[in-house]
């Protein structure tokens, strides 16, 4: 089977060639009080749960009502001038440099240092240091690094083209990001890659909106196919903005998802029209709700089909933590259901991390020191066990290895050796082709840096919702 397998990715590999775009603990009752006043459900404009699923909407495209609201952007268009004149890599700096400077007003070490000095001791007050560098902790005091464990989940950020512009988006993702964009050879060796790790029981599929990606389909296929054929349990996620349902040439997508056994994590960051339609753009609410209606009948969250899950992510609109995820699941389960019957299985908190847009947004309202000292004040220490770089290897859409989803966007990408070229011997940041599984990249110590402390924060934040 292993074989026929890697055959069939070669020869498909081949066939869809090189262009692969196709536009086709709590932290606290303030934090809490202040999150839950931002979720003052809109009292629904139609007059019954059915008028939400709008086949009208069906096949009509969202990409230029974004486009024009990007157009008449302020902030936007500033931002945009900037790049353009300094480059994403001095934004990337720049960004850093703001962030350290609000730290070093505060007295705050890097993180690593803070992290290990804040380390819990669940042994003796006697334990020696030596035994301390040997516990179960993945960050030795010793060294000040943090150590990765057997890698569980591949995450692929596959393009950054999106149909949506929102602006919480860490990845500055938007109709005019139609370059950057998955390979089908990189897509290829990915899966490769998969085949070659027994250990990962997770495929991840973000983006940008990775459904109006060509090698999207290609990638979800074969991994079912794959593990099907080789009876090896793995889950399938895409990380779906709800409106791509909408897109035109996307009628037969959900039908494609059930087929596939692909469970859907769809973002929402609230329950009511205005809020939605502030941080994501204009319309995208309903558009979400009548996306999440077509899940639904399809079996999405339903008791009917507990194989087929769906799930909700909520990120702040403002500079605060997410409040308990477990209260506000009820909320929303409550609110969604009482309003327009949408069912759903579960809901994840992220934090919103300091950097791209949510960093440009806290500079320009002078509130980047407020924000991290936020974060550092609610550190919790019971969350670094959990960080989502320990066991998730994230793959950019240029086959450049990372250990987070942020770092990706940060450009930290992992510097090592290859293992596939006996030519190259020099430390560099490694690729797919670099590695031949994600086991070999074990022995090099994560990345870290200032915005690593939004992980780290209340209940913590990885893209699994809360770790503590």
């Amino acid at each position: 089977m292993k074989g026929k397998y890697t055959l069939a990715v070669a020869i498909l590999a081949h066939q869809l060639g090189a262009d692969a775009f196709a536009p086709s603990p709590s932290t606290g009752k303030i934090m809490d009080r202040v999150a839950s006043s931002l979720f003052v459900s809109t009292t629904p404009t139609t007059d019954t749960k059915d008028d939400w699923s709008r086949p009208d909407l069906q096949g009509s495209s969202l990409v230029e009502d974004t486009l024009q609201q990007m157009e008449s952007d302020v902030e936007f268009q500033e931002l945009t001038k900037k790049i353009a004149k300094i480059g994403v890599d001095g934004m990337t700096k720049e960004e850093r440099a703001k962030r350290r400077r609000a730290l070093d007003e505060i007295g705050v070490p890097n993180f690593l240092q803070f992290v290990a000095e804040h380390k819990e001791d669940d042994d003796d007050e006697n334990t020696s240091t030596n035994d301390a560098d040997t516990s179960s902790s993945p960050v030795k005091s010793r060294t000040e690094q943090l150590y990765r464990s057997e890698p569980t989940i591949l995450q692929l950020n596959i393009g950054l083209y999106c149909n949506q512009a929102c602006n919480h988006c860490h990845v500055e993702s938007s109709p005019l990001r139609k370059e950057e964009t998955m390979s089908a050879d990189v897509a290829a060796r990915c899966l490769e890659l998969l085949q070659n790790t027994p250990s990962i029981d997770t495929l991840d599929l973000t983006g940008g909106a990775p459904e109006l990606n060509a090698q999207f389909r290609f990638l979800v296929k074969l991994a079912r196919e794959w593990a099907n054929e080789n009876n090896r349990k793995l889950t399938i996620i895409d990380r779906c903005n709800l409106t791509v349902l909408m897109e035109p040439n996307q009628e037969d997508l959900v039908q494609f998802l059930k087929d596939n056994q692909v469970n859907v994590v769809a973002s929402l960051p609230c329950y009511g029209e205005d809020n939605v339609d502030a941080q994501r753009g204009r319309g995208v609410f309903q558009r979400s709700v009548a996306a999440l209606k077509m899940l639904n009948e399809a079996g999405y969250g339903t008791v009917e089909h507990p194989e087929l899950e769906l799930t909700l992510v909520y990120n702040p609109s403002g500079p605060f933590l997410p409040p308990s995820q477990v209260s506000l699941e009820v909320d929303y389960k409550r609110e969604l259901m009482e309003n327009f019957g949408i069912q759903f299985n579960g809901l994840l908190t992220i934090t919103n991390m300091p950097i791209k847009r949510f960093a440009d947004f806290l500079a320009k309202e002078g509130k980047m020191k407020e924000y991290m000292e936020l974060l550092v004040n609610n550190y919790n220490p019971q969350t670094v066990e959990g960080l989502m770089c320990l066991n998730t290897v994230s793959v950019g859409w240029d086959g450049t290895l990372y250990d987070c989803d942020f770092n990706q966007q940060l450009g930290m990408g992992i510097v090592g050796e290859s293992q596939t070229s006996k030519e190259s011997t020099k430390k560099h940041k490694l690729d797919v082709f670099d590695i031949v599984s994600m086991t070999d990249l074990e022995k090099y110590s994560v990345r870290t840096d200032n915005h690593c402390f939004g992980c780290t924060a209340g209940s913590g934040s990885s893209c699994q919702g809360a770790t503590a």
